[in-house]
């Protein structure tokens, strides 16, 4: 169980193959799936159609038309002042961790695993839903999402019993201690294949809104103190004592209670600078594989880190046995 990689693989930063978003947005396609994006698209300043992504509006009708055009989505709705995710770069995710599921089986010629009997924990599944949806779509995975917000899980709720493909293949749970995170959500005997998560992205409140403020000027090119989360967000989705690095801590210490539970834990890691801490953290885990995964869409830079307690031969054994 101590086959360590030391030098963690890193894999091209290009949106992945099976992606539905290779291309510009085709606005006329979309406004077909979702007629009211019509009152918020327009020429841009370079003639092409597009919305104002600094416009939350707008970045909802636009998810609501991609999860209609490309997921197949009857219905979807999040409160105000939720997180309303950037729909390609949670696919990127997704497909993703499906080749980490790939790579388990040691057969070149063995395909994603698809179906139902793919189960997946969702850490922070959130209002939106959005790691189901695009997972079931994609590759009929069952997921179980957990998240610690009352309304959150009220408008997941929703959007499951509202969507009939995703309603039998999700299970939501509330994590009902805010200091744990898998501790009191993985029952005993349960098993997952796959573990994701998109942590809190800050220390604080008042670094969630700097932060914010710092990516206005950067696209706008001017500083502004009148601040509009574009795409939203709680302050458990976006801040958390200690920020992601600690949220990432706790998911790593929590993992070694649940090592041979779930095949492969992994996360999303917005900051580069934590990445070197959280390596340091798995190499003194029992961890048998540890992955880096470069992700890259337009302008921003993100990465999975991914572990597991599984040598090759344990995983091979877990594929054959959980998916043939």
């Amino acid at each position: 169980m101590k086959e360590k990689t030391k030098n963690p693989r890193k894999t091209e930063t290009r949106l992945h193959k099976r992606s539905k978003h290779q291309n510009r947005y085709n606005f006329d396609e979309l406004i077909a799936s979702y007629p009211l994006l019509r009152d918020f698209v327009s020429p841009n300043k370079y003639g092409d159609l597009s919305v104002d992504f600094f416009d939350p509006a707008a970045v909802k009708a636009l998810n609501t038309a991609l999860l209609k055009r490309y997921y197949a989505v009857e219905f979807w709705d999040i409160p105000d002042g939720y997180l309303c995710p950037p729909i390609p770069g949670r696919a990127e995710y997704i497909h993703q961790v499906a080749d980490l599921l790939l790579e388990s089986t040691s057969n070149h010629k063995a395909k994603v695993p698809r179906g139902p009997k793919m189960y997946c924990l969702d850490v922070g599944v959130g209002a939106n839903c959005i790691y189901p949806i695009i997972g079931q779509a994609e590759y009929g995975w069952s997921f179980v999402g957990t998240d610690i917000d009352d309304v959150a899980l009220e408008s997941a709720t929703e959007i499951i019993k509202k969507n009939e493909k995703v309603s039998n293949s999700v299970e939501l749970r509330k994590q009902k201690n805010y200091k744990k995170i898998l501790k009191g959500i993985i029952k005993e005997d349960e098993q997952f294949d796959l573990c994701i998560c998109n942590p809190p992205f800050h220390a604080s409140s008042e670094e969630a809104l700097s932060g914010t403020k710092r990516k206005l000027k950067n696209l706008k090119g001017q500083s502004t103190d009148d601040v509009v989360l574009n795409f939203g967000g709680q302050s458990n989705e976006l801040w958390c004592e200690g920020g992601e690095l600690a949220f990432i801590e706790l998911l790593i210490k929590e993992s070694l209670s649940f090592a041979m539970d779930v095949l492969w834990y992994t996360t999303l890691v917005s900051k580069e600078s934590n990445v070197e801490r959280i390596l340091a953290m798995l190499e003194q885990t029992p961890a048998s594989d540890v992955k880096v995964i470069p992700l890259l869409l337009g302008n921003k830079k993100s990465r999975i880190v991914a572990w597991t307690y599984f040598n090759k031969s344990q995983q091979k054994a877990w594929a054959n046995y959980r998916w043939s």
